[in-house]
């Protein structure tokens, strides 16, 4: 079985400085819910975000919602032979249990994910869970995971292509996938790759990478 990270994931409920910021307020209230409990989108809350902290790289639940989708409905995924992991940009971890389907509607994956927050996990009528939240640095992550071989994609990275890689992926291995919208991998992400590489010229949303790479992964093992 292989591990994929979505590392430094634009993905978070409201931070605490931006609750009362009108724009924040005005959209909690249409959803019938606090400012707290609702997560941080830049589609609603632009004017709010203006000069924040890693300001590029958060605000983008729907496309971590993207990327999930590719990884989660594969036969790699359905078959059990990858485990996915969200890594927040705030330092949280998402764990995915066994076939978790995830909603195809946004505002449903929305509404799972703020409630995923407020309970820590959440879990079947048989007790099995399938979605469980914690603290924990990417670091700690890596170190649980104890991978083969960490193999990461940047503009920044050695020029390859899919194919190769794919056909490099030893069992065990960890792909890291950044999940935000703009910029690099912070130095505490970097650090722990031991391969890194480039696709092509352009960059590429997360959720492109994860398709194209995980196809070609398929084929070394399926065909």
């Amino acid at each position: 079985m292989i591990s994929l990270i979505l590392s430094e994931s634009s993905l978070e409920l409201m931070p605490l400085q931006l609750k009362h910021h009108p724009s924040v307020i005005s959209h909690a209230r249409k959803l019938g819910k606090r400012p707290s409990e609702i997560l941080l989108d830049n589609s609603w809350h632009f004017a709010a975000m203006k000069g924040i902290d890693n300001e590029i790289k958060r605000g983008r639940p729907d496309l971590v919602h993207f990327s999930i989708l590719e990884a989660t409905t594969i036969p790699l995924y359905l078959q059990n032979k990858i485990k996915l992991y969200v890594h927040t940009l705030d330092d949280k971890v998402i764990s995915f249990g066994q076939n978790v389907h995830i909603p195809k509607s946004y505002h449903r994956f929305e509404g799972v994910i703020e409630k995923l927050y407020q309970e820590k996990k959440i879990i079947t009528k048989n007790n099995d869970v399938l979605l469980e939240i914690e603290k924990k640095t990417f670091p700690k992550l890596i170190e649980d995971i104890n991978p083969s071989k960490i193999i990461g994609f940047s503009t920044k990275g050695t020029k390859s292509t899919y194919e190769k890689i794919a056909k490099n992926i030893p069992e065990n291995a960890c792909i890291i996938i950044g999940g935000f919208q703009k910029g690099h991998f912070s130095d505490s992400i970097e650090n722990k790759i031991t391969e890194l590489f480039s696709i092509g010229d352009e960059s590429f949303e997360g959720h492109v990478v994860i398709a194209r790479m995980l196809y070609e992964y398929e084929k070394t093992i399926f065909m």
